[in-house]
C-alpha cells in the first residue's frame, strides 16, 4: 500500500484538471518505457533496435491517492504516446484481473481503443473522448493509441483488490495486434487476415 494514503479512507473529492489532464490531489506516476514491454511487441528485432535507439517513453500511468486494496475504487489517467514498432501501434502492457472484477475506461483526448481477449473470443472497443469502454470480469485487457500524431489519454475506474496479473498476457497474448495501416489501424488475428478498423 502507498504511503500517501491508508485505510480508512475519509470521504474527498478528486478534481480532474481537463487542461493538463491530471488527478488532483495527485498520487504516483508509474512510466513505462519500451524496454518495460519485453516479449510483448510481434517484431523483437525492431523492439530491440528501437531500444538501443533511444528507449522511447510509450506511456505513463497518474494515479489518485487512492490505494489499490480490497473494497476501494482506485482511479488513475492513462497517456499513450503515437508511435509504433515496425507498424505495430504503441501500447500499455495489457493484463487480466485475478479477482475477476469490472473496469470503466472513460476517453480524455486522442484516439485509441480497448484490445479484450477471454482466451477464446477478441473484441476492439474504440475509445475517444467522452466515450466509455466497459470491461467485463473475466477479459483480458490492452490500450492502444491509434492516433498517428497525438497523445491517447483515459480515465480508468477500478476495484482496488482486483489485481494485475501481466504473466497471462504472456502466456496467452491477445489473439490479435493492431498495426498502422494504409486505411487506419488495421487488428490483425493470429492466424487471419487483417480487418481494417472503423
Amino acid at each position: 500500500m502507498a504511503d500517501f494514503a491508508a485505510p480508512p479512507l475519509r470521504p474527498f473529492s478528486i478534481r480532474l484538471d481537463r487542461s493538463s489532464l491530471e488527478l488532483l490531489p495527485a498520487g504516483p506516476v508509474l512510466t513505462r518505457r519500451l524496454s518495460d514491454l519485453e516479449g510483448l511487441f510481434a517484431d523483437e528485432a525492431a523492439w530491440r533496435a528501437d531500444v538501443d535507439n533511444g528507449d522511447p517513453i510509450v506511456y505513463t500511468v497518474a494515479s489518485s491517492p487512492v490505494p489499490e486494496t480490497a473494497t476501494e475504487l482506485p482511479q488513475s489517467i492513462t497517456r499513450i504516446r503515437p508511435g509504433d514498432v515496425a507498424g505495430e501501434l504503441y501500447f500499455t502492457k495489457g493484463h487480466m484481473h485475478p479477482v475477476a472484477e469490472g473496469e470503466i475506461y472513460l476517453g480524455l483526448e486522442g484516439e485509441g481503443g480497448l484490445l479484450l481477449f477471454d482466451g477464446t473470443d477478441i473484441e476492439f472497443l474504440e475509445i475517444t473522448p467522452d466515450r466509455i469502454g466497459y470491461i467485463p470480469p473475466g477479459w483480458a485487457h490492452r490500450s492502444v493509441n491509434v492516433g498517428s500524431n497525438d497523445d491517447y489519454s483515459f480515465l480508468a475506474v477500478y476495484p482496488g483488490g482486483a489485481g494485475h496479473d501481466y504473466g497471462w498476457v504472456l502466456e496467452h497474448g491477445f489473439g490479435a495486434r493492431v498495426y498502422a495501416g494504409a486505411a487506419g489501424a488495421e487488428l490483425r488475428s493470429y492466424p487471419q487476415p487483417a480487418l481494417t478498423l472503423g
